[in-house]
């Protein structure tokens, strides 16, 4: 029983910088505000996603993104090579990517409390990938977007509160992967 309830808990979602300013960042696109973010393709700038373009190796942004997770309470359950799936199943190259289902256990078994079926939303993706010009574009998804299909109060306090540290990830691995 404890390993399915570890299981369903993987849950999560992306942020803002402070909680009092959760709402001004979870409707909008982010823009980060750190060296190298005038590198991010404002068109590939989503409503449900938090983005940075890091100077740094797609090894060491995975590196610099699971630690970071880590310190905001998320632990990675998964960890999906899109490359050697891709290359394993259609003979297919493809760029170096990562999807990474991050978690953080309290935030994942209060939003199951609130509604068993937000399971089918989680655990928080993160993605890594190399970029054509061999920098590391990192993305996590914003909760509060996610979240919406589900219409629920609770919900919608938990993710902003995912959101703000799903944020602060982004940013910290955006002003460390551009110094």
């Amino acid at each position: 029983l404890n390993s399915l309830l570890f299981a369903l808990l993987a849950s999560c979602h992306a942020g803002a910088s402070t909680p009092e300013n959760v709402n001004l960042f979870l409707r909008e696109p982010l823009i980060p505000v750190y060296p190298g973010w005038e590198d991010v393709d404002m068109k590939k700038v989503k409503k449900y996603a938090f983005s940075a373009v890091l100077d740094t190796s797609y090894e060491d942004a995975i590196s610099m993104v699971t630690g970071a997770l880590k310190e905001e309470g998320f632990g990675v359950l998964t960890q999906i090579d899109v490359k050697a799936t891709l290359e394993k199943k259609l003979d297919k190259d493809f760029r170096k990517y990562v999807i990474l289902g991050a978690c953080n256990p309290p935030y994942a078994l209060r939003s199951l409390e609130a509604d068993l079926d937000v399971g089918l939303l989680l655990p928080c993706n993160v993605i890594v990938y190399e970029t054509d010009d061999k920098k590391s574009y990192v993305s996590a998804i914003n909760p509060v977007v996610a979240l919406e299909t589900i219409e629920s109060e609770k919900l919608t306090k938990i993710a902003e509160e995912v959101s703000v540290k799903l944020q602060k990830v982004v940013e910290k691995v955006g002003e460390s992967g551009n110094k």
